[in-house]
């Protein structure tokens, strides 16, 4: 699925030239139509030919799309934008969790300060949710979600130095947590992001902006 400018402007709907065949109507307790088929792989609607939406399109569940999305305007996702990796088996990783890469191309947490292997931080955690998931596609291992780029909630450690809002951060020796670049000359190619909330103490989650380097 790709998000793209139509090559050329769909011109606007016409109106019908003959009444509807069928015409329902609703109110706001009482949708005008209703279609239900709760066995499994079930259609409730099929429908061929173009369909017209003069309102709010509003689906609850997932959306299967076989072709290009074309968008005129906003397209209006989550914060940030991730990208499914494999999780080394037998470890319990959480949401805002910092991940490095091993030689496997698996992820892990992280258990070293300035570690350049650093990948980036689950996405999940807080009230941040991934709006864009690349990468998504079966494995035999667990794969999560990671945070490349945007803003997304992360573990960090103010026992090394409290952070303030601005301040990079790079891996920490607490698993799984970030802390404050206190020496620059380790941190490139080390940096996650940079905080944009303060930490005066002891550990937390806060929302940081994702940017490696």
């Amino acid at each position: 699925m790709s998000f793209s400018e139509p090559p050329i402007p769909h011109p606007p709907i016409p109106p019908a030239a003959n009444p509807p065949i069928a015409c329902f109507s609703g109110d706001a307790n009482t949708p005008a139509l209703d279609a239900e088929n709760t066995a499994p792989g079930g259609i409730a609607a099929s429908l061929t030919g173009n369909v017209a939406v003069a309102g709010t399109l509003t689906v609850s569940g997932d959306h299967h799309c076989a072709g290009t999305v074309y968008a005129k305007v906003d397209v209006v996702l989550g914060s940030d934008c991730a990208e499914d990796f494999d999780i080394v088996p037998s470890t319990q990783i959480d949401p805002g969790t910092v991940m490095v890469l091993t030689d496997s191309g698996d992820l892990q947490a992280c258990q070293e300060s300035y570690d350049r292997k650093v990948a980036g931080v689950i996405s999940g955690a807080g009230e941040y949710r991934p709006g864009l998931i690349l990468g998504r596609c079966h494995s035999t291992q667990e794969r999560m979600p990671l945070a490349l780029v945007g803003k997304v909630f992360c573990k960090a450690d103010a026992r090394y130095a409290p952070i303030e809002v601005g301040d990079l951060l790079t891996t920490s020796p607490t698993p799984g947590h970030a802390m404050r670049v206190l020496d620059p000359t380790k941190a490139f190619g080390a940096v996650i992001g940079k905080a944009l909330r303060p930490l005066d103490a002891g550990q937390d989650l806060i929302p940081i902006l994702v940017a490696l380097q």
